[in-house]
């Protein structure tokens, strides 16, 4: 579709800061546990199953209870409505009861008139338990039999004919680890009963509709008498889509046990070992290809650690399996997904949402490919991607009608300068014996739509006061990505006003109901969608109103500068807005919209499941210390489609972010789970995101200037998602460096993370 030019002095298309940026820094932006606490508000503490399996034999509650300021404990017996969290798998308990599931699991909570009693109340809790044997990886799961759903298995042409008449084969393992999300503001929600047996919740959530069901489903209550609120939230990443509702209900179950309001705050340490992680993956795989290097045929096993509960791990396996392809046509192929049920944290939504675990592996396929030819990496890239004409649908069915793979990759070796860094490395190698280098150039080719379909729906609300400035509501969340400042562009740009003239209010439960989860890269695109379509229709009755006085027809009427334009007279907006509320004109709209076109069918995988794809590519330089395995990313080069930018500086900000992001994943986070199935890493001293001083020397980010080719709002694309996998170029030019350290030619043995350790082992450095 072709979009209109904006006008240079709309609100969309500029670099405006965050919405809530001054008072972030200064301090003023409150977060939940800064809101002011009610009389009589208790504090609530989790009660943490020891076991990773085990029984639940029995409680000493006396000394927990004897501690002065403890109020009283809350068990499963005390839950008055439904015992499990209502998913559709209906297979995780709101609180332990007589089997324990993971270590870290919640039996219960100590409430207490202060946090730190409650903490203390909780940990002198005495359990009486039996140990049982536990699963605690996806390959001893998979060998049990032990699932949390059943496999999909996803196949096209003749994956057994075609590895056999090739003339290279490879197999391969690989193991991909789980990540923690480590969001700023941890884990929160505030209860308050209200009157006549209604309540008010205030939630860092993602997803403030399910918490909205699951309280309400806990306490044995309709949907209409449970309200939940999140300004904002102090980072998500996706470990506040579900499993913020555990913890709003466990601070509205003790709530309604004592009758009073009560906040939960989980310590970091507790929330590390309670919420789940990124799914760690165990691949297994087989590639048949020729001399070129092109893939011919591939059988794929990916192995999901789902943890102990289903969560969402159904619909992020299935995303494993759609990305992967990545950028590359897979001609006879075969994917195996199996969906572990393990005594672990329930692994849930991350960035990228199975995307990255499933790219991973075909990145990693391509590299040895390459490898095992003797040629440059990029060039066995370039040699699988998908065509425009040909070679130009999916394994699952779906048609690229927006591919601009080509043209990205060939521009972004031309800025990088590949060529003449690749060979300038090489040399240096060659000199260097202890400091070697390695690069890789790697694509993303990232779909964009919630896969469940019906969840590609929103609504919002605008309202025009007789001032003239503007309330805005979504269904949305802001999580820090700037999601409310985008959304308020829009809105601004429909009616012509400069974005200070516009307000967004929280997202709430009571405002736009059945709202989606802001996730899968979907925020603006649905509810600056439906944002846009209210403002639109104010804008429209407006138009009208004036097109009546002036003798001119409604479509006549610009709205631009904060000024209302007919071709007879141009009017002040606020002078506009008066008059019409003078008038009786509505001054406030509803709008809703759902993503078109997209369809598929969940049990054969099948269909078109997302509206478009966000592509980019990463040129990434490392260094390896051969001496002790420590590596160093120099430098990147990032050039990302993000559609016509809605906000060039919060678009590059996300992609800065999602690369640092997953550069940690691929390199330094790494979870530990001892034998008895303990989380070992569960705090900053341990666990290691990374820090400024981890970021490239060089890092250079540059967005392709192409406006979306489907009907998107202003023709941007999501940006929140995608740039994650971008850090897989990390990780390709580590095994790159690696393979030139070695120098036999021989497939690089390298699992994720890519700690000092794991690169040793890979190097021959270690047994």
């Amino acid at each position: 579709m072709n979009h209109p030019a904006l006008p240079p002095s709309g609100a969309c298309g500029q670099a405006l800061p965050h919405e809530s940026a001054r008072a972030h820094v200064t301090g003023a932006a409150p977060f939940i546990d800064d809101l002011p606490e009610l009389a009589g508000t208790l504090h609530a503490a989790p009660i943490l199953s020891p076991l990773a399996h085990g029984r639940l034999l029995g409680l000493d509650t006396a000394a927990a209870l004897a501690l002065p300021g403890v109020i009283g404990l809350v068990l499963a017996a005390d839950i008055p409505g439904h015992p499990l969290l209502p998913t559709s798998a209906q297979d995780e308990p709101l609180l332990a009861q007589d089997e324990l599931l993971y270590a870290g699991q919640v039996i219960g909570l100590a409430v207490a008139t202060d946090r730190e009693t409650a903490r203390r109340a909780a940990r002198l809790v005495q359990l009486r338990t039996e140990a049982l044997p536990a699963l605690l990886s996806a390959r001893a799961a998979h060998a049990a039999s032990h699932y949390v759903a059943p496999p999909v298995h996803l196949a096209r042409g003749d994956v057994t004919t075609a590895l056999a008449q090739a003339p290279h084969r490879l197999t391969g393992s690989l193991e991909s680890g789980a990540q923690e999300h480590f969001y700023l503001e941890g884990q929160v929600a505030y209860a308050l009963p209200q009157e006549q047996g209604q309540w008010l919740v205030h939630a860092s959530t993602q997803h403030p509709g399910e918490v909205q069901h699951a309280v309400a489903s806990a306490l044995g209550l309709c949907n209409h008498d449970v309200q939940v609120v999140c300004r904002r939230m102090g980072g998500g990443f996706g470990g506040k889509e579900t499993q913020a509702s555990q913890v709003a209900i466990w601070a509205a179950l003790a709530a309604h046990k004592f009758a009073r309001p009560v906040k939960l705050r989980l310590d970091r340490d507790d929330d590390f070992l309670i919420t789940g992680k990124r799914h760690a993956f165990s691949f297994d795989w087989e590639a048949g290809f020729d001399d070129q290097g092109r893939l011919l045929a591939l059988e794929l096993t990916e192995l999901a650690d789902c943890g102990f509960s289903a969560d969402l791990s159904v619909p992020i396996c299935d995303r494993a399996v759609f990305h992967s392809d990545n950028a590359y046509f897979l001609e006879h192929v075969a994917i195996h997904s199996w969906r572990c049920r393990t005594h672990k944290q329930s692994s849930t939504a991350f960035r990228g949402f199975g995307g990255p675990q499933g790219m991973l592996v075909i990145e990693t396929i391509m590299g040895e490919i390459a490898r095992r030819l003797g040629q440059d990496p990029l060039e066995v890239r370039r040699i699988n991607l998908y065509g425009t004409q040909e070679r130009h649908v999916t394994h699952y069915g779906m048609p690229l009608e927006d591919n601009i793979l080509a043209p990205l990759i060939d521009n972004l070796v031309q800025s990088a300068r590949y060529r003449e860094r690749r060979a300038a490395i090489m040399q240096w190698n060659a000199a260097n014996p202890v400091i070697k280098r390695g690069l890789a150039l790697t694509p993303v080719k990232f779909g964009i739509s919630f896969t469940a379909t019906q969840l590609n729906q929103a609504g919002a609300l605008v309202h025009v006061y007789t001032d003239g400035s503007v309330l805005l509501n979504h269904g949305g969340t802001e999580m820090g990505q700037g999601l409310h400042t985008k959304v308020a562009q829009i809105v601004a740009q429909a009616l012509g006003l400069p974005l200070a003239s516009v307000r967004v209010s929280a997202s709430d439960t009571a405002r736009v109901p059945n709202a989606s989860a802001t996730a899968a890269s979907t925020g603006t695109d649905l509810n600056g969608r439906a944002a846009q379509l209210a403002a639109i229709q104010v804008r429209e009755r407006l138009a009208r109103f004036v097109a009546e006085q002036d003798g001119c027809s409604a479509a006549e009427v610009r709205f631009e500068q904060a000024q209302v334009v007919s071709p007879k007279v141009s009017r002040a907006w606020k002078e506009v807005v008066a008059a019409a509320y003078s008038a009786r004109i509505q001054l406030w709209s509803d709008g809703y919209y759902r993503t078109p076109k997209i369809h598929y069918d969940p049990r054969t995988l099948t269909g078109r499941p997302f509206y478009y794809f966000a592509y980019g590519a990463a040129c990434t330089e490392v260094a390896i210390d051969l001496l002790t395995g420590e590596s160093r990313v120099l430098a990147v080069d990032i050039l990302h489609d993000v559609g016509r930018s809605i906000n060039p500086a919060l678009d590059i900000g996300q992609i800065e972010g999602g690369f640092i992001q997953g550069m940690g994943w691929l390199t330094s986070e790494e979870l530990v789970w001892d034998a008895q199935g303990r989380l070992l890493t569960h705090g900053p001293s341990s666990y290691k995101i990374p820090s400024a001083g981890d970021l490239p020397a060089e890092f250079r980010i540059e967005l392709w200037p192409e406006a979306n080719r489907e009907d998107n709002v202003y023709g941007s694309k999501a940006v929140g998602e995608p740039p994650f996998m971008l850090a897989i170029s990390v990780w390709e030019a580590l095994r790159d460096a690696v393979a030139q350290a070695r120098g036999d030619g021989q497939p690089v043995r390298l699992d994720a993370p890519a700690t000092p350790e794991r690169l040793l082992r890979a190097l021959g450095g270690l047994d």
